[in-house]
């Protein structure tokens, strides 16, 4: 079958140095009254960190797996605007901030069309087996150094 299959998960794409990640609120997102829970947005933002990764070829699985190391968040800054509901359709817009040796600072917005409902700030460090910050493979710094320069 030609396209993508009803069986293919879905993947976000990057816009420039943007990376566009979309969501459906579910059921299961919500509390009683339909909005969604807060820590919610967390869960969306890994999601399309995640997607963002493996759109510019970083295989965390494999690096993880040889025991080579893995990202794990050190800090998580959010800022709460409006609320999303049951059914909303929304898009993660990550951003590549800043990279450094030992880790990434990632900015994340959730939007609902054009309207910004959170702003988070995510700093994840590569962690060796044991724990300890190391270096990130140096072909990751250079793709993320990269998507970079491609939104100036």
């Amino acid at each position: 079958m030609a396209g993508n299959s009803v069986d293919t998960p879905y993947r976000g794409a990057f816009v420039g140095r943007e990376h566009h990640f979309a969501l459906t609120v579910y059921f299961e997102d919500t509390d009683t009254a339909g909005v969604v829970y807060y820590a919610n947005y967390l869960k969306f933002m890994e999601r399309a960190r995640s997607d963002m990764l493996r759109a510019v070829g970083v295989d965390q699985r494999q690096v993880l797996e040889a025991g080579e190391g893995a990202y794990y968040v050190a800090e998580a800054n959010i800022r709460y605007v409006r609320s999303a509901r049951l059914g909303d359709d929304l898009v993660v817009i990550s951003t590549d901030v800043e990279v450094r040796a030992a880790s990434v600072v990632i900015q994340q917005r959730v939007i609902r069309h054009a309207e910004l409902l959170t702003d988070g700030r995510v700093t994840a460090a590569f962690l060796d087996a044991n724990g300890r910050p190391q270096r990130q493979p140096r072909e990751w710094t250079e793709k993320f150094r990269q998507i970079a320069a491609a939104g100036q």
